[in-house]
């Protein structure tokens, strides 16, 4: 049976009911989860620009190179640098809820949504996120923007990114 977790800073939530996502306004009302293998990608606040890679069937030989480099993680996740304090500094709550009833929304992000409400199975209170970042075996980047890597990725032939709360990121450098 695969988990399915929801991340928030909030603690305390009973029942997670279907809501309109902000930049999802297509799609009815839904709960959304991520699955195991990518919880990482939720383990920073909630607003935090980031953007995560994984290595991808098809990748040009050049493109393994300058967005893969030396490292041997199977991903890279980048944020800004002036989030790193509120990264230490923070406590995120995971709450696991059941799968039955989820659909895949989206593989590579490993997004299921659910249109019933969902009573969460569990909640863990999770601090240390760069320690756990670093266990995880992805490759953790500070950069000052995240503009350039998201210019490069959405021109590259690297398939399998992901862009997060990308209106909350730094303005472009000069």
């Amino acid at each position: 049976m695969r988990k399915l977790y929801h991340f928030s800073e909030e603690s305390g939530i009973d029942v997670f009911r279907p809501r309109v996502k902000a930049n999802r306004t297509e799609l009815p009302p839904v709960v959304w989860a991520v699955d195991e293998e990518r919880e990482f990608t939720f383990w920073v606040p909630r607003a935090c620009p980031r953007i995560v890679y994984w290595r991808s069937e098809g990748m040009s030989a050049e493109d393994e190179r300058r967005f893969f480099g030396t490292t041997s993680a199977p991903a890279v996740m980048a944020v800004e640098s002036g989030w790193l304090e509120r990264i230490q500094s923070a406590a995120l709550y995971r709450y696991e809820l059941p799968a039955d009833g989820f659909e895949r929304f989206d593989e590579i992000a490993g997004y299921s949504i659910s249109r019933v409400e969902k009573v969460p199975s569990s909640v863990t209170r999770m601090t240390g996120l760069l320690e756990r970042l670093a266990a995880s075996g992805i490759e953790l980047r500070l950069t000052p923007s995240l503009h350039p890597l998201r210019e490069a990725l959405l021109g590259s032939t690297v398939t399998r990114f992901g862009i997060h709360q990308f209106g909350n990121a730094s303005p472009p450098l000069a």
